[in-house]
């Protein structure tokens, strides 16, 4: 009702559907972005291409900077450049040997590639020393990655993701989102509620951050 309404009340103003629409399309944009958080940054791709070119050129001045490197190869893993990341971690992992940060992402890559063995020793590897690594986010990542293959594994990655973030709307509605793929509707349901319930209890600086979550999990347990 609110963007019938809404829309009814530009379209006077401006006097074209068209332009209406697009300033409908704008304003709720920004509100999303700025209360809920459903919609992704429109600014982001670009924000991350202006970094990659600073580390590049970076790297090309000093090809010595390790830390540049392995900024540079997770934003290549942002954008699905998978083999041109492994080979960048590949060059530094000398000076990440006891780096749980390195491991998890480079098993990432090599599992995006097909190297299904070795890529999930590597995150195992990355978890062993630090099991909350990305706050458990790996453990997703093993979960998506097995969940055509072995459902029992998958469903033991889930349940490691969900001891770690335990107090998240986002972790349930993820998990919530497995038990789906892998065809466990009431788990998923259970999880779901178990997300927008969750928020409900979190305190007011924290809703912000979560208010997406519950809300994709109150629409995905409608459905």
């Amino acid at each position: 009702m609110f963007k019938i309404f809404g829309f009814l009340l530009l379209y006077r103003l401006v006097g074209n559907p068209f332009l209406a629409l697009l300033i409908l399309l704008v304003i709720l944009y920004f509100l999303d972005r700025r209360y809920v958080g459903i919609f992704p940054s429109i600014t982001k791709p670009f924000r991350r291409s202006r970094q990659m070119s600073r580390l590049r050129t970076t790297i090309s001045l000093n090809p010595n900077d390790v830390s540049a490197k392995f900024d540079l190869a997770r934003l290549l893993i942002e954008r699905k450049r998978y083999s041109e990341s492994k080979e960048l971690l590949e060059q530094i992992a000398d000076r990440y040997e006891q780096s749980a940060e390195y491991w998890v992402e480079l098993g990432y890559a090599n599992l995006k590639l097909g190297l299904l063995p070795e890529g999930e020793a590597q995150m195992l590897q990355g978890l062993e020393i630090n099991r909350k690594a990305q706050y458990g986010q790996p453990y997703l990542r093993l979960a998506e990655t097995f969940r055509n293959i072995d459902h029992d594994k998958a469903l033991h990655y889930v349940t490691q993701f969900q001891e770690i973030q335990s107090s998240s709307s986002e972790a349930y509605y993820l998990a919530g989102s497995m038990y789906k793929a892998l065809g466990r509707v009431d788990d998923a349901k259970r999880a779901f509620a178990e997300s927008t319930a969750i928020y409900r209890s979190l305190p007011k600086y924290k809703k912000r951050q979560e208010r997406g979550w519950a809300l994709r999990s109150y629409f995905a347990k409608m459905r």
